[in-house]
């Protein structure tokens, strides 16, 4: 089973719990001060790189052809996969065919990317879109329409 992930806010003293939630799961372990632990640390996103994020798969649905009938989450993924967008390239062999490369679009998720792994790959996107799908609009311009998006 996968750890549980505990978030902490920065302070001039450390780090402090964020919340109650996480200062029970701190008790649950049994730190105790001068206790040596391993932690992998990184800001979280800004909520507005994750809603944008959303909001170009929303609007590609929504007005892009070849998205028909998708929802937000599928339109992001097949984008990385034809982009090459924040993807992991498995490398492997199949009987009678030879060498086989898979893509596996990374998690979007809010706590997987920090700040500047999500505004690259919100860049990223738009820049694909522009490129496959919008050629009479720029990067820039996809951004701000998805920024501005509202789905009804």
């Amino acid at each position: 089973m996968a750890s549980k992930r505990i978030f902490f806010r920065f302070s001039n003293n450390g780090l402090l719990p964020a919340d109650s939630w996480a200062a029970s799961q701190l008790s649950e372990k049994r730190f105790q001060n001068g206790d040596i632990v391993s932690a992998q640390l990184w800001k979280l996103n800004n909520p507005a790189f994750h809603r944008l994020i959303h909001r170009i798969g929303q609007l590609c649905a929504s007005n892009i052809e070849a998205f028909e009938g998708m929802d937000a989450h599928r339109v992001i993924k097949r984008i990385q996969l034809e982009g090459n967008i924040a993807c992991e390239e498995i490398i492997g062999t199949l009987p009678k065919v030879g060498a086989v490369t898979w893509r596996i679009p990374r998690s979007i998720a809010f706590d997987s990317m920090d700040d500047g792994e999500r505004h690259e790959l919100a860049s990223s996107l738009c820049r694909h879109i522009a490129k496959q799908y919008w050629p009479t609009l720029n990067a820039e311009q996809i951004e701000e329409m998805a920024e501005s998006f509202v789905n009804d």
